[in-house]
């Protein structure tokens, strides 16, 4: 069994119940930091993916939240995002907890595992020295073989662990080259997509939005805000190729978000919006424009990535309230004005069809780029029509970059702001860059 997104890689599902530390192991086996890590239950929610490779052998792990039996609408939901992952996987990684020994849902978990896994691997995890060793023999009495003994947290018998993963593993349909020194894990290479990053404050429906997209419940979705801590992604077929599409958690306030689970969300959420190609900037239609809706348009903004705007819930709304929100994004993200603005609903679909054509726009603009005797015939046109002031006069520009389009301007004098916002439209209209940022840079040069 192959995972979406990734073909040919075997799946290795990492489950247990919560706070045993499955996050924890699945960050050694990766080698950096990918899942947040606290000493508390609930913590991983959704499921969170990476490729790894240990002795030249590439597989999926896929880290999941707590397997709980009773519990809320959100620990259900986050169950069955677990029991999901144990039907997809190749070979399950039962993770226990040592120092606390074998409880009633440790035995649940493992009922659960041996009906939908194959392959399984107890781990015992916590074992931080010889003497923890004989607690961990406990777990051979679930019937699922003998223990491996690890610490997550310290390493310790982490190489013996993988050594028996890619012995169970089956073979990959594609091959990928052993690292030079044969040992040692890395995360793998990730295909060459483009990516697409929804992001938004809290609650405002980026998981559904994701869900819908990807056509599978892969974000646990649930009306309390803050229940995506990790950036999730999948990669998806469209008309116009594959996209890869990162969902991330809520970005909210600093001082919202200044410790715990929810600094580390913001981190990721960050992390996503600077390696995406596209940021889908998702708004809660019902709540209008906000203060901190302003903010994360700034920081979306900053990244120097196309932009595209979604008013979601749009179908919540009445005439007079649509007139009234259409008003406040023209107003207070006036500086995204290149953002093309789609209305949508990501739980009913209206409107969605719209989104993925709207995104290949952005990204043909973000890689666009201007022969240099066109642009300086746009440059001379914009002149004519509008000298700049203070007897400034370019004297030529040249599109040193892309993503986004870079163009420096070589100039007599510095140009002022107001002088250089009325270039970019110019140009923008000229050329039709579409929903991408343009980077206008001057240089002086006195003239001879």
């Amino acid at each position: 069994m192959t995972a979406p997104g990734s073909p040919g890689l075997p799946v290795v599902a990492v489950v247990g119940r919560p706070n045993v530390g499955k996050s924890t192991l699945v960050n050694r086996i990766a080698g950096r930091q990918l899942a947040i890590v606290e000493a508390r239950p609930g913590v991983t929610r959704d499921r969170l993916e990476v490729e790894c490779e240990w002795n030249g052998r590439s597989f999926l792990v896929v880290d999941t939240g707590g397997v709980v039996e009773h519990g809320d609408t959100l620990d259900a939901k986050v169950t069955e995002q677990a029991l999901r992952a144990l039907g997809e996987a190749d070979l399950v990684l039962l993770v226990l907890d040592t120092t606390t020994g074998l409880t009633g849902d440790d035995t649940v978990v493992a009922q659960l595992v041996r009906r939908a896994a194959g392959s399984v691997i107890v781990v015992a995890n916590k074992v931080d020295s010889d003497r923890r060793e004989v607690d961990a023999w406990e777990f051979a009495g679930l019937g699922l073989g003998e223990p491996a003994m690890v610490s997550a947290l310290h390493g310790r018998g982490f190489g013996d662990l993988l050594d028996e993963v890619v012995k169970l593993l089956p073979e990959a349909s594609m091959p990928v080259e052993a690292s030079g020194s044969g040992r040692g894990t890395r995360a793998a290479a990730v295909p060459s997509v483009p990516a697409v990053a929804i992001v938004g404050r809290p609650n405002v429906g980026k998981s559904t939005l994701f869900n819908r997209l990807s056509g599978e419940e892969r974000s646990v979705v649930h009306d309390l805000p803050g229940t995506t801590r990790d950036a999730i992604d999948t990669v998806i077929e469209t008309d116009d190729g594959a996209v890869r599409l990162i969902d991330t958690a809520g970005m909210r306030r600093r001082a919202r978000s200044g410790e715990g689970p929810e600094y580390y969300s913001l981190v990721r959420a960050l992390r996503a919006l600077d390696r995406a190609d596209v940021a889908l900037l998702v708004l809660d239609s019902t709540d209008g424009v906000t203060h901190q809706d302003q903010r994360l348009a700034e920081r979306v903004d900053a990244s120097g990535s196309p932009v595209v705007i979604l008013l979601n819930k749009w179908d919540l709304l009445g005439t007079e309230d649509r007139l009234l929100v259409s008003e406040a994004v023209a107003d207070r993200l006036a500086f995204l004005g290149y953002a093309p603005v789609l209305r949508v609903s990501a739980k009913t679909g209206l409107g969605v069809q719209r989104l993925l054509p709207a995104v290949q726009e952005a990204m043909n603009a973000y890689h666009r780029r201007i022969p240099t005797g066109r642009l300086n015939d746009g440059l001379r046109s914009a002149q004519a029509a509008h000298p700049a002031p203070g007897g400034a006069r370019i004297l030529y520009g040249v599109q040193g970059a892309v993503d986004p389009p870079t163009i420096t301007l070589f100039a007599t004098r510095r140009l002022p702001a107001t002088y250089l916002r009325y270039l970019e439209r110019s140009l923008r209209e000229r050329f039709e860059f579409g929903p991408t940022p343009i980077e206008l840079r001057v240089r002086v040069r006195q003239q001879r």
